[in-house]
């Protein structure tokens, strides 16, 4: 078991850059599926960025080439950098993880976050 703590959201203009972590206590990362998700009224949830425990990711096209998931197992965090940030980046976010391979679909994770916001304008 994990639990999921998230931090950096904020406000930003466009083009600007925030990065996300999110830090686990319980089990250690490596043995879980890492994601991280948004939310909007408009458009629900949405898979936005996935690493694998063989260091393999997916991203969904909307930020390819400019966010970038990554983690850092001696710290246990599960990292989200967001560059160059459009308006129709702003969301509710939120890391998740599972010990099984669900990609960019939300459901099956097991373990989420709280959520930050991030706002973009």
């Amino acid at each position: 078991h994990v639990q999921l703590v998230e931090s950096g959201g904020g406000l930003v203009q466009p083009g600007e850059s925030l990065r996300l972590s999110c830090v686990a206590s319980g089990d250690s990362i490596r043995a879980y599926q890492m994601a991280w998700f948004r939310r909007t009224l408009e458009n629900g949830r949405e898979g936005v960025a996935y690493l694998d425990v063989d260091g393999g990711t997916d991203y969904t096209y909307s930020v390819a080439g400019r966010f970038t998931i990554s983690k850092d197992d001696a710290n246990n965090a599960l990292y989200l950098q967001m560059n160059s940030l459009k308006p129709e980046d702003t969301a509710m976010y939120y890391c998740a993880a599972d010990e099984l391979n669900h990609g960019l679909a939300w459901r099956g994770y097991t373990y989420w976050s709280q959520g930050t916001q991030v706002t973009v304008s």
